[in-house]
């Protein structure tokens, strides 16, 4: 007997990404955290186009060398660039990261708590 798969939550998107029911929960019942995360996810991809960029250039570079000392002068600038690369999307993404919670605290807090003169007798 063959068996089924199991089902995958629909996330409204056909892009082969089934995200968590929860997360999807969260992210249309708050419009601040859906931002936060499509700015991230959009943020990922650019850093993630860069790189390969640079990756294509680099491998250029390498078949063009014509030295050892040429190659090693290629690697050494390559292992710099990526290092500093990261290393500033690594801080990009902290920045996001922590202006999506405070984003996400002042929204909470904003007209979403009752006051206790609106509960009836």
């Amino acid at each position: 007997m063959a068996k089924t798969k199991k089902p995958q939550a629909d996330t409204g998107a056909d892009t082969g990404f089934a995200a968590p029911a929860a997360m999807m929960t969260m992210i249309s019942a708050n419009p601040v955290l859906a931002k936060a995360w499509m700015d991230m996810m959009s943020e990922s991809a650019r850093f993630m186009t860069e790189r390969l960029r640079t990756d294509m250039e680099t491998q250029k570079a390498f078949m063009a060398c014509k030295t050892p000392a040429e190659l090693v002068e290629v690697q050494a600038e390559f292992l710099t660039t990526a290092m500093e690369q990261y290393s500033d999307e690594a801080a990009r993404m902290l920045d996001m990261t922590m202006k999506a919670s405070q984003d996400i605290a002042e929204d909470l807090k904003s007209g979403h708590s009752r006051g206790y003169d609106d509960v009836p007798v």
